[in-house]
């Protein structure tokens, strides 16, 4: 009997999967999330470049949003150690995301700044999973008591602080004349599809990979945890990323080392 052999670039990438896991070496994490049964996806990146911590927030939903609680307004997660207290240098949209519905000023600092609509918290004490970090565009009653705020730039639309719906991330295929009036210009500015946030003074030899976890996504206005809200997160129970990784990495050493074997 002979034993069939995986095939090679399988080996290659879940070999490379468990290489950059490795936390010797500092490694972006990307999670990616879907609602079994809403419209709802999303993804982010966390990207450490020197003292920077640079961080993709993306609405991958491939579906007009047609209701508020489609629209992606935080994110939360944690991050094993110390609180980073981390500054807040820019929030800009995605180099292929536009503005829905735009303010008289839609950017500042131009050409693409969103920051005084967007407000990052260290220490957090009431998010849905008890996650520390919060990166948001909507009140959602969250309180912290770490070093936070909105990120610089003018308020562009709506209160002084973030709150409502308006500067949140709407998806790539919205189509913006069809919806109910929060979706449709009534509650102001929608970003079509992602916001890059740059947050500073990230410690010597950070590694997203190693230290973020319990990666939640927040839609609509109301935090996912308050009785009877309609509003979700996405997942709606957060999974260490880190389970994701020791899972590829036994299934790269069984796989690989079965297709090995040769029986005569």
């Amino acid at each position: 009997m002979r034993f069939v052999r995986p095939h090679n670039s399988f080996c290659l990438w879940a070999a490379l999967t468990a290489a950059v896991s490795s936390p010797a070496v500092a490694a972006d994490l990307l999670v990616s999330a879907s609602h079994p049964t809403l419209p709802l996806s999303a993804s982010i990146s966390f990207h450490a470049t020197g003292n920077d911590l640079v961080i993709t927030l993306t609405n991958s939903a491939q579906t007009d949003v047609m209701l508020p609680l489609e629209i992606l307004t935080a994110v939360y997660y944690d991050v094993s150690g110390p609180a980073l207290g981390l500054g807040r240098t820019s929030a800009v949209i995605g180099p292929e995301s536009s503005l829905l519905f735009p303010p008289a000023t839609p950017f500042d600092p131009a050409p693409k700044g969103v920051g005084g609509e967007w407000e990052y918290n260290e220490g957090v004490t009431n998010a849905p999973f008890g996650q520390a970090y919060a990166i948001r565009s909507a009140g959602l009653g969250i309180l912290f008591t770490g070093v936070g705020g909105r990120f610089p730039g003018a308020n562009l639309q709506g209160p002084s602080n973030v709150n409502g719906v308006q500067y949140g991330i709407t998806s790539a295929l919205d189509n913006s004349a069809t919806g109910n009036s929060p979706v449709t210009g009534g509650a102001g500015a929608l970003i079509k599809n992602q916001v890059i946030f740059t947050l500073s003074g990230l410690p010597a030899g950070f590694d997203p990979l190693a230290m973020i976890s319990s990666v939640q996504f927040q839609y609509g206005t109301t935090r996912c945890d308050v009785e009877g809200t309609v509003d979700r997160c996405v997942p709606d129970v957060p999974e260490p990323s880190t389970l994701i990784l020791i899972a590829l990495g036994v299934l790269a050493h069984f796989g690989c080392n079965w297709g090995r074997r040769v029986g005569r």
